[in-house]
């Protein structure tokens, strides 16, 4: 007991120092971690260390998925959706198969089914990996596609692994792995849908900051066990209940409940991450002499690791040069249309404008109201916004190269590679094999993603990037002065200021901060404005409200 209470601080206190000195040094955390790992296996304590992959795939990678997708733009999610289900359905796909001949060619004794199983074990992007991206300086809408792809791809891996494993011992149905992924996928956003309105409809009447946070932490794995015993993806349900929290979680709780939120998650998601890639260095030991034991080298096993690595990059950039020209494509489509747009959305600004579309569109088509009128002005604005905000972002090569460069393989991999049943042909060879992909991967491609980027120039203009910046922050401030102005101010009383006249100008203050954040809120959901700017302005009306309920607090 005593020597698990020493590993356990000296793990939280690596973790701490990994996240401090690595960005000093220039080098990844998870990089340093997983070299200290790998130090630290050498060790007699951790000779024989092996982590259940059930810990990692329920225990650990619920959490941080719900925390991602809280904390990741919803309005950026939905535009780059048509680009993050091909990246996490079809090139996972893609991925899996190529995977499985080449390890059916290159592995004796392996036939089809299992490579494609490893190949499934090996293709999803991990989202701890993928956070190595985030310290770099690359486009919002790459982080954006990156993190949506590996919040969701997980789910479509292991369906694929448990498919390819179930064809070992039976024939393979392509219709019914259809309707298992499917079945899998839907009963997942259902259960996360529930589980994420339930948690905001439970968490607004409570007041309590600290136990309003405890609650927050069972939410991932309330919506993930349930969907697992139904037989669907419980990382999926736990990202869904994250992105309705996250998107509700402004509208429902207070500042003060969701400040408290967001600094323990921080703290949870800093000690999982880190615990993950630790993790992965102390196995190494154990998964080479497995090998070692069993066939008598690892050579050959790294050698089809950096194979089947030089193979998904392949596929990857084949699959991402077509998505950006499709993707181009559309853009340069929106552009097209955008005159149309500005158009129509003059005419629904004005009463008059309305009146001539309303009598020309119930000329060919009956009942039309003023409802679905503003149902249209608000699509229109919203397709306004999604132009504008694809011409600012432009996904040129440099994005591309961000895109496929980026899809690092990690903890999932490692984990879902040790769930292979005990009878697999050269069990421990493929794991390790899976092992090898995930730490190249790590070591290559996030050892040298900050370096490459530097050194590829940007397409867009920064300096015109920065002025559009500069103008929504402008626009931003007008809208909050605007919203504030429509709040009629209490009456000034001629005489000294009292108990009755501060609470009714810290009521009025209040009142503005709630309906410049509702307006805020109304602008994200039309996707007006640019999502870290508009983060910004909802996190200073927050701490100006905390603040006066702080000062009411202390003068009471």
């Amino acid at each position: 007991m005593t020597e698990l209470l020493i590993v356990s601080v000296a793990a939280l206190l690596v973790i701490a120092g990994s996240a401090v000195v690595g960005p000093r040094v220039g080098i990844a955390s998870p990089l340093v971690l997983v070299g200290i790992g790998v130090l630290a296996s050498l060790m007699p304590i951790f000779a024989a260390v092996r982590i259940e992959p059930e810990w990692i795939l329920e225990g650990v990678l619920p959490p941080l998925l719900y925390s991602s997708a809280v904390s990741m733009p919803a309005m950026n999610f939905r535009r780059e959706f048509g680009a993050i289900s091909g990246l996490s359905v079809l090139l996972v796909v893609a991925s899996a198969l190529a995977l499985g001949v080449f390890f059916m060619v290159v592995i004796p004794d392996v036939g089809f089914a299992w490579g494609v199983a490893l190949g499934a074990i090996i293709s999803p992007t991990d989202a701890v990996a993928t956070s190595i991206i985030k310290q770099t300086s690359v486009s919002k809408r790459v982080v954006a596609m990156l993190d949506g792809e590996s919040l969701l791809n997980d789910a479509t891996a292991l369906v694929l692994l448990r498919t390819a494993i179930v064809a070992t011992a039976a024939s393979f149905a392509f219709w019914g792995a259809v309707g298992t992924f499917v079945y899998s996928v839907l009963v997942a956003v259902a259960i996360g849908w529930v589980i994420g309105r339930l948690n905001l409809m439970v968490r607004k009447r409570v007041t309590d900051s600290t136990v309003n946070t405890v609650i927050s932490f069972t939410v991932p794995f309330v919506a993930s066990v349930p969907a697992e015993l139904l037989g669907a993806s419980g990382l999926v349900a736990a990202v869904v209940a994250g992105l309705i929290t996250g998107i509700r979680a402004p509208r429902d709780l207070s500042p003060r409940n969701r400040l408290s939120d967001s600094q323990n998650w921080r703290t949870i998601e800093l000690v999982l991450e880190g615990a993950v890639f630790l993790t992965m260095g102390l196995q190494i030991r154990t998964i080479v002499t497995n090998v070692q034991n069993d066939h008598g080298g690892v050579g050959t096993a790294v050698l089809i690791a950096a194979g089947a690595l030089l193979l998904t990059i392949a596929v990857r950039a084949a699959f991402v040069a077509p998505l950006l020209r499709l993707l181009a494509a559309n853009v340069r489509r929106g552009e097209q249309l955008q005159p149309r747009l500005e158009g129509m959305q003059e005419k629904m600004s004005t009463a008059e404008g309305k009146q001539q579309l309303l009598e020309r569109a119930n000329t060919k088509r009956r009942k039309v109201s003023e409802h679905d009128l503003d149902r249209l002005a608000r699509r229109v604005t919203k397709g306004l916004a999604n132009i504008e905000y694809f011409l600012r972002e432009p996904l040129g090569w440099r994005e591309g190269t961000a895109v496929v460069w980026a899809g690092m393989r990690g903890a999932v991999t490692v984990a879902a590679a040790q769930t292979l049943p005990e009878d697999t042909p050269q069990r421990s060879v493929l794991v390790l094999i899976a092992f090898a992909v995930a730490l190249l991967s790590l070591v290559v491609q996030g050892g040298t993603i900050g370096p490459l980027l530097r050194l590829l120039p940007p397409d867009a203009d920064q300096d015109t990037s920065r002025e559009q910046l500069q103008a929504e922050q402008t626009r931003i401030v007008e809208l909050m002065r605007t919203t504030a102005q429509s709040i009629q101010e209490p009456e000034q009383a001629d005489d000294e200021p009292t108990q009755q006249s501060f609470q009714e100008a810290r009521a009025h203050r209040l009142a503005v901060i709630d309906a410049q954040r509702s307006a805020l809120l109304d602008a994200r959901d039309n996707g007006t404005f640019d999502a870290d700017v508009l983060a910004n302005a909802l996190a200073n009306l927050d701490a100006s409200e905390i603040a006066i309920e702080l000062r009411g607090t202390l003068i009471s």
